[in-house]
């Protein structure tokens, strides 16, 4: 049986779940312009009680920003670990994962990158935090599977790549007449001349 606190965190959690559902719908409704008030209503409460749960706008930020940074991760991690014949496979696979991520959620995307990041300090610095750490994570792999064998040259390929990624991301959000497949094969042959280089 739950103590009462132990009962109460856990309702306090659900709520916290409840509330970034809330600002999830709205985001995904109204762009990454969508206002806090419009948030709190959508969860049926003001904006005090809203910020309460989170601290402040910049934890809400941030509670949001941990939560779709995860989303993309899971999807990207099995294409980095995916055992294929090639580089360039890999990346076509890892880079239409992210492409498709970030096109299923657009303003989301454009509210945590631009939007939160541009207000928020904090939720800035995690943000970087968080992409840094991908680079992190595919320069250890390139590393590990002897596709490059200088640790220095594996961390400058994993954070560009990844950066480049991001770039032609936001790119392609913005022009949405550009054919995915181009975009993505474009990317992936960028990379695989760089490793084979």
């Amino acid at each position: 049986m739950l103590s009462p606190m132990a009962a109460e965190r856990g309702r306090s959690r659900e709520r916290r779940e409840e509330l970034l559902d809330a600002a999830d719908r709205v985001i995904r409704r109204e762009g990454p312009e969508a206002s806090m008030a419009a948030i709190a209503a959508e969860a049926g409460i003001t904006k005090p009680i809203l910020y309460r749960h989170f601290g402040d706008k910049s934890g809400l930020y941030q509670a949001l920003a941990e939560r779709h940074a995860r989303i993309v991760i899971d999807r990207l991690r099995p294409e980095f670990a995916r055992a294929m014949a090639d580089p360039r496979s890999r990346a076509r696979a890892a880079i239409g994962a992210y492409l498709d991520t970030i096109s299923a959620h657009p303003n989301l995307y454009r509210f945590l990158f631009h939007r939160a990041s541009a207000e928020d300090g904090k939720t800035r610095s995690q943000m970087a935090a968080i992409v840094r750490s991908v680079g992190e994570e595919l320069a250890s792999l390139l590393l590990q599977e002897g596709v490059v064998g200088d640790p220095v040259r594996a961390s400058v390929f994993g954070h560009a790549f990844v950066g480049m990624v991001q770039a032609i991301g936001d790119w392609w959000l913005d022009n949405p007449g550009l054919d995915r497949d181009t975009v993505v094969d474009s990317l992936a042959d960028v990379i695989a001349a760089a490793l084979k280089a």
